[in-house]
């Protein structure tokens, strides 16, 4: 079943131009070095959907979770900016759910050579490998509370583990809770004054610093860690 979806998917893609022009359109915007600019453009594709537009959302949080290494912040922050922080955090945590649900049954399904393909190479892989050997099942949980830590690669490599998914999912909800509803309610006031503008956007470059400056630290320790134990 997880194969036939893929592959439908891949269809989908190469045989509907307009669905494949789309993808392109909104990965270009997504992808913008700018964040402000970024989430104005992506505010008005979304627009372009009219009544779609939350199924639109969705689905793209879906596909960068599975496919695409596009930034899922800017997502959530427009999610907030055109819905309000309630319904836009609700869209944008369900949106991210249904995708890392979806990486777990790939990699429970098709196993750790497809996920290697799919993630670049196993030295992508070797993050999760630490985080589980070191936490277990805790890993998911911690690691959703670290913003260095790539989301998609923790639910590959859990479905790669004995996790079960009901752990999984009830993990990876409550880790990306808090950073969700930050972001859904920084977006619903990026339409505020300058100041909150100016908050929001020294939020996210703090938290990408941090990030930078402790993430090979952790991860060097955990290496270290795990040659001791071998």
């Amino acid at each position: 079943m997880t194969l036939l979806v893929l592959v439908a998917a891949a269809l989908a893609g190469l045989l509907i131009p307009q669905l494949r022009d789309g993808l392109v359109t909104a990965a270009g915007i997504l992808t913008q070095a700018d964040p402000q600019a970024a989430i104005t453009a992506f505010r008005d594709y979304l627009l372009g959907f009219g009544f779609w537009a939350p199924v639109v959302s969705t689905a793209l949080m879906v596909f960068q979770s599975v496919a695409a290494p596009l930034p899922a912040f800017v997502v959530t922050f427009t999610n907030g900016l055109l819905f309000g922080w309630i319904w836009g955090a609700v869209l944008s945590w369900s949106g991210a759910m249904l995708g890392a649900a979806l990486c777990f049954w790939i990699a429970r399904s098709l196993g750790r050579p497809v996920v290697e393909r799919l993630v670049g190479g196993s030295r992508a892989l070797e993050v999760s490998d630490l985080f589980f050997a070191r936490w277990g099942e805790r890993a998911v949980l911690i690691s959703r509370l670290l913003p260095f830590v790539s989301f998609d690669i923790i639910s590959y490599g859990a479905g790669l583990t004995p996790i079960t998914f009901l752990r999984f999912l009830i993990a990876t909800g409550l880790g990306q809770l808090p950073a969700t509803l930050v972001y859904s309610y920084l977006g619903q006031n990026l339409t505020g004054s300058v100041k909150v503008l100016f908050w929001v956007f020294s939020i996210t470059v703090a938290l990408a610093v941090l990030a930078s400056a402790i993430g090979p630290r952790l991860l060097a320790r955990l290496r270290a860690t795990r040659e001791v134990r071998e």
